[in-house]
């Protein structure tokens, strides 16, 4: 059995983050009775504006990649079927509004301390892209640790504080520093860079090159 460590760097507010794990989900329970995988997450922010937000989506992708809305708005529902074919819950996708995450990075980090980090992350991409919860708001952020079985009272004590403030900034300019500038990005035993959301199969393949090596 090899060990394998994965280092993802995402965005809560990214949705190939969220197809993207989901696909390697699947990749890692094809190769369980090869590969041992350790998996921890990385902040990333697509929006790190925090006075930026609560724009409707389809509008600020517009403006963003100079598109129509309506070529945005088929873009989104191309990536919706795909989200619903892993099973994510993406019905908000093209009602939810631009976001900024700095506060839910904070409280992933604290998350995998309780042991629950891929939990959190998994809870917030089914609170934006399934609800468009405003997951800037430290009230809608306590809903969903709770959804989790975490402590709501300990999470509300860490958003109160500068917790987590320093190192979640360290982490987004480190991984700036290393030529991160798109995610999702997987680090593979911390030397392979596997980057966007690659389809199940290809993941397996990378995965076995990678080991073999």
């Amino acid at each position: 059995m090899q060990s394998v460590t994965i280092d993802i760097v995402s965005d809560i507010a990214c949705p190939w983050c969220a197809i993207g794990y989901a696909r390697l989900e699947q990749a890692m329970l094809q190769l369980k009775d090869e590969m041992a995988f350790t998996v921890q997450w990385h902040a990333f922010e697509l929006n790190p504006d925090p006075d930026a937000g609560g724009e409707p989506i389809l509008q600020a992708l517009s403006r963003k990649y100079g598109r129509s809305v309506e070529e945005m708005q088929q873009a989104q529902a191309q990536m919706q079927e795909i989200a619903e074919g892993l099973g994510l819950n993406f019905s908000a996708l093209q009602q939810r509004h631009t976001r900024n995450t700095f506060d839910a990075h904070r409280l992933v980090q604290w998350a995998a301390e309780q042991g629950k980090q891929t939990e959190m992350k998994k809870a917030l991409f089914e609170a934006y892209f399934g609800h468009d919860a405003e997951v800037s708001d430290p009230n809608v952020l306590l809903h969903w640790v709770e959804s989790i079985g975490l402590d709501g009272q300990a999470a509300q004590q860490v958003l109160a504080s500068d917790q987590y403030v320093q190192s979640v900034r360290d982490e987004e300019a480190r991984w700036e520093q290393m030529g991160i500038t798109s995610v999702p990005a997987f680090i593979i035993n911390n030397q392979y860079l596997i980057s966007g959301a690659q389809e199940p199969e290809m993941l397996v393949k990378s995965l076995r090159n990678i080991v073999s090596n």
